[in-house]
């Protein structure tokens, strides 16, 4: 019997030699690991691989073919059978003129024509852009991409590392930061700018101080209608024109036109209306929680969350058919045990997978919450939550995962450097999308009988070195040292490293795409206040 506990494993440094790092002496304890090279200077430069950007989703189907057919039912039942309170005025004219009702009690009912017209009639397949097309968002049925979000009141402050109240200053470095991340795809707001004066003041500075801070897609909200104008005007100044904005649209409003338990909020509408009449593009987002505003089963809590969102989006179409909709629904979780949400739980991942299956069954483009966990800080429960709750998400398909990264302590705080780590997390979920190609060449029958005749294993092969290049995602921040390195370096774990390469970050990357020109020019139009003044 061979003796395995002396056969050496074979080192990467004989095929690719590494630079010797200053702490291999040889004082230090020998190991017959394979000796890891130190720093990501040495790995194949990240442009060689492929972008794992706009990746298929789809594989994981938590309903079967009845069960969807069931809940679409019991969706279109919710709303011609049960109908939605408090429906402004401007609402009830737009469904009753399409063949819905009004009863005596003041319950607007869809009727099931209107339904079925509403889902024909959407647009499907259309693109939302970054102000650099290298960071386009085609959303195809099945097509991932991931993002932030989150409007989040506090931060988790990157020197003293106490949580404070957000600033417009913090929102833009978030910007600044996700522009820098190449597995993190779109930018939605995830701070509340509470140095505002006021909410003129905040809508308007977190547009710009977002399209300011990153060249991708930016996600954004209005709290006022009357506000909507300005933002669409400037985002026309940037684009050069409306047309070309409409043509090109890098930013998009989210709005929460239904309250569950099915009722609309009227400012919400209000926005909705405008904005789709601006061109801006709409994601229609619905924020239910199971056992409290909707039903503690998993199953209701979709048909409920689907029903209200599918409401919203039908307001949106009639008021303009051509509008770029996105279905958003949301299903939370209440801990029933407390009485507050829970963003990491399992049976909201569960139910977003649902939500995700259902919205692909109509074929509407759609967006999810996925990755609001619970922790306060990025730590072990931190990176299961998320980890759970993305992974789902994008194998069910979903086109927009919003608060994939950054948030904390269930979309109540934001900490700079989850970011950084969840952008690491982000490319290895991104990859399971990929799947394994099962072809002559990749079973490599080959191969195995020349390295088993031959020199005994595959590292010297060509095809090992041309892979090693394109097939493998290599996490920047994850630490794939072997312990004696990671001991002799200081021992510090992701926490430490991800807020060190934060701070290198912040204080290097200041992304200058918005021509000097035209930041002037929107400078002396509105009140904006986001400061460019760089750190150090």
């Amino acid at each position: 019997m061979p003796n395995h506990e002396a056969i050496n494993v074979i080192s990467m440094e004989k095929i690719i030699p590494a630079q010797k790092s200053a702490t291999s002496t040889a004082s230090r304890p020998r190991s017959n690991r394979p000796r890891r090279r130190k720093t990501s200077a040495h790995l194949p430069q990240r442009s060689a691989h492929p972008a794992l950007i706009g990746l298929l989703g789809g594989r994981f189907q938590i309903l079967s073919p009845e069960q969807l057919s069931l809940i679409d039912q019991a969706a279109r039942s919710i709303l011609i059978d049960i109908g939605v309170a408090e429906s402004p005025p401007s609402v009830i004219a737009q469904v009753t003129a399409a063949g819905g009702r009004l009863d005596q009690a003041g319950r607007l009912y869809f009727s099931a024509a209107l339904i079925e017209q509403a889902l024909q009639g959407m647009r499907r397949d259309f693109t939302l852009c970054g102000q650099d097309a290298a960071y386009d968002l085609e959303l195809h049925p099945g097509r991932v991409y991931v993002g932030s979000g989150g409007a989040a009141p506090l931060i988790m402050d990157l020197y003293n590392r106490q949580y404070r109240d957000a600033s417009l200053r913090d929102l833009y470095d978030a910007a600044r930061l996700v522009d820098s991340l190449d597995n993190i795809h779109f930018f939605s707001r995830s701070l509340v700018a509470r140095d505002m004066p006021d909410l003129y003041a905040l809508d308007v500075n977190t547009a710009y101080a977002c399209l300011l801070g990153t060249r991708k897609h930016v996600m954004t909200s209005v709290s006022e209608a009357a506000n909507v104008r300005s933002i669409a005007e400037m985002c026309y100044a940037i684009a050069g024109s409306r047309a070309a904005f409409v043509a090109r649209p890098f930013l998009s409003i989210n709005c929460n036109m239904a309250v569950p338990p099915l009722r609309f909020d009227a400012e919400s509408c209000a926005v909705a209306a405008e904005a789709v009449r601006y061109g801006l593009p709409l994601h229609v987002n619905t924020f239910g929680q199971m056992g409290a505003s909707s039903p503690v089963t998993l199953a209701g809590s979709v048909a409920q969350t689907v029903a209200e969102s599918l409401a919203a989006m039908i307001f949106a179409w009639l008021v303009e058919p051509e509008a770029k909709l996105t279905f958003g629904p949301r299903p939370m979780l209440t801990d029933l045990r407390t009485g507050a949400m829970s963003g990491g739980s399992a049976e909201g991942s569960l139910a977003t997978a649902a939500c995700i299956q259902m919205a692909n069954y109509y074929r509407l483009p759609n967006s999810v919450i996925a990755g609001a966990t619970d922790s306060k800080v990025a730590d072990a429960q931190s990176g299961y939550e998320k980890s759970l709750a993305i992974t789902l998400a994008a194998q069910a398909g979903c086109n927009l995962i919003t608060q994939a990264s950054g948030m904390q302590a269930s979309l109540m705080g934001c900490a700079l450097e989850s970011y950084v780590i969840d952008n690491d997390m982000l490319g290895m979920i991104l990859k399971s999308l990929t799947g394994i190609e099962v072809s002559e060449e990749t079973l490599a029958l080959g191969a195995i009988r020349a390295v088993v005749q031959g020199e005994g294993h595959f590292l010297g092969r060509p095809e090992t070195l041309a892979r090693m290049e394109t097939d493998f995602v290599y996490p920047p921040l994850g630490d794939r040292r072997n312990l004696d390195e990671w001991q002799a370096e200081g021992s510090q774990d992701i926490r430490a490293r991800a807020i060190e390469r934060t701070r290198t970050i912040l204080q290097q990357h200041y992304p200058t795409h918005l021509p000097e020109a035209v930041d002037s020019e929107l400078r002396e139009r509105y009140p904006l206040a986001v400061s460019q003044v760089k750190y150090g």
